[in-house]
C-alpha cells in the first residue's frame, strides 16, 4: 500500500515536488500522505494533521491551566469586590425612623394617617 503526495507550495512559497509514501529511508509504516496545503509528509495515521510529536500539547495544557487559573483569580476578586461594595453601601445607608403618621386636619377634625412599611 502506498500513497502519492502531490506537489505543493510551502510557507515560503517554494514549490515542493510530489513524492510517494513511504519514502526511501523513512518509516515503512508511513504509507499515508498527511498534512496541509503548505506542508505534506508521510505518516502512519490517515487522520494525522501535524508532523510533530504530541509532547507540545503538554505545554499547551500547562499554558491553558495557567490562563484559566489567572482568569479564576480575577473573577473571584471581582466577586469579592462587588460583595464588599454592596455590604458597605447597605451598612452605611442612614437608618430612617419609621414614620408614625401624619396629622391631617379636615373640617376641624384631626385624623391620623398611619403609614406601614
Amino acid at each position: 500500500m502506498s500513497a502519492e503526495c502531490t506537489s505543493y507550495l510551502n510557507a515560503d512559497k517554494v514549490l515542493v515536488s510530489g513524492f510517494s509514501c513511504p519514502r526511501a529511508g523513512g518509516d515503512a509504516r508511513a504509507v499515508f500522505c498527511c498534512g496541509f496545503q503548505d506542508v505534506k509528509y508521510c505518516c502512519d495515521d490517515p487522520h494525522s494533521f501535524f508532523p510533530y510529536e504530541h509532547s507540545y500539547m503538554w505545554w499547551l495544557s500547562v499554558g491553558a491551566l495557567v490562563g484559566l487559573s489567572i482568569a479564576a483569580v480575577v473573577l473571584f476578586a471581582f466577586i469579592i469586590t462587588v460583595c464588599v461594595l454592596c455590604y458597605l453601601f447597605i451598612s452605611t445607608k442612614p437608618r430612617s425612623k419609621l414614620d408614625t403618621g401624619l396629622s391631617l386636619q379636615m373640617a376641624g377634625k384631626t385624623y391620623l394617617l398611619f403609614l406601614m412599611c
